[in-house]
């Protein structure tokens, strides 16, 4: 008997799933709009946010030119953007800007569109293209929303990120030449990184490699060139500690100087 129980009350449940599979299904392909969208509304409050994206697309068509077209635009794109699918929810923003300038729903689709936009970008070890282009929508979105001050710390905050792996990955490329031994082609790429953005936020390590190629690069050239690269060796290290003197490197950087000017004193 308690088998039984048992096998009834799971037989219940599948009937109870399939039957909201089949009404759930029988909704996609419905062309009840009312229905459809109520059911979508009542997907999307409940965070079901997949199911509540394929109503709402399943139902564009039909409301096309209608007054719900702007709303079901927008939760569709809303939809899929709660749902993480930032790559489709980008494609649905930018869609609804382009056909719905005038829709009261116009300011928060562009800002989740950029939002998409900086969260489809790459870690600073992969081709950054994507956060450049981020980058420019961000400045333009900021230029032509100067009012928008809900979003707009939320867009300085996305361009600080996102500068931060574009310096990143050109102190980094510099620096791969110093991990290779290469200290000619370290120092030339890492001063390279400065004189196209003084500003980088890596500036203190770049300024640091530049030093510590520029010793090598001396203390492993024949003696009558060793002079020579020690004086710039020399120079890199006082523009280092002119600019960071409180450096965690100071006291490794002190060291060398003073080793160097010994060297230079014997060979006066």
């Amino acid at each position: 008997m308690r088998k039984l129980s048992l096998f009834a009350a799971l037989g219940a449940l599948l009937l109870s799933a399939f039957a909201c599979k089949t009404q759930y299904e029988s909704l996609l392909s419905s062309s009840d709009v009312n229905a459809k969208y109520d059911a979508a509304m009542e997907y999307f409050q409940k965070k079901k946010y997949q199911k509540a994206a394929q109503l709402f697309e399943s139902m564009a068509v039909l409301t096309n030119g209608t007054a719900r077209d702007d709303t079901v635009q927008y939760y569709w794109g809303l939809s899929n953007y709660r749902g993480k699918d930032f790559y489709t929810a980008e494609s649905n923003f930018a869609r609804f800007i382009q056909d719905f300038p005038q829709s009261p729903f116009i300011s928060e689709a562009r800002f989740y569109r950029l939002d998409c936009l900086y969260r489809a970008t790459l870690r600073w070890e992969l081709d950054q293209t994507p956060t450049r282009a981020c980058m420019v929508a961000i400045t333009e979105y900021m230029r032509e929303n100067p009012d928008d001050r809900g979003h707009l710390e939320a867009c300085h905050h996305m361009l600080l990120d996102l500068q931060d792996r574009l310096d990143r990955k050109d102190y980094e490329a510099g620096k791969q030449y110093y991990r290779m031994e290469d200290y000619p082609a370290a120092r030339t790429k890492l001063r390279n990184v400065l004189k196209t953005n003084a500003d980088n936020n890596y500036r203190e390590e770049v300024l640091y490699y530049t030093a510590m190629s520029s010793y090598h690069y001396a203390r492993l050239s024949v003696w009558q060139k060793q002079k020579e690269r020690y004086l710039v060796f020399s120079d890199d290290y006082l523009n280092f500690i002119g600019e960071y003197p409180e450096s965690r490197h100071r006291k490794e950087l002190d060291g060398i100087y003073r080793h160097v000017q010994k060297i230079l004193e014997k060979n006066n």
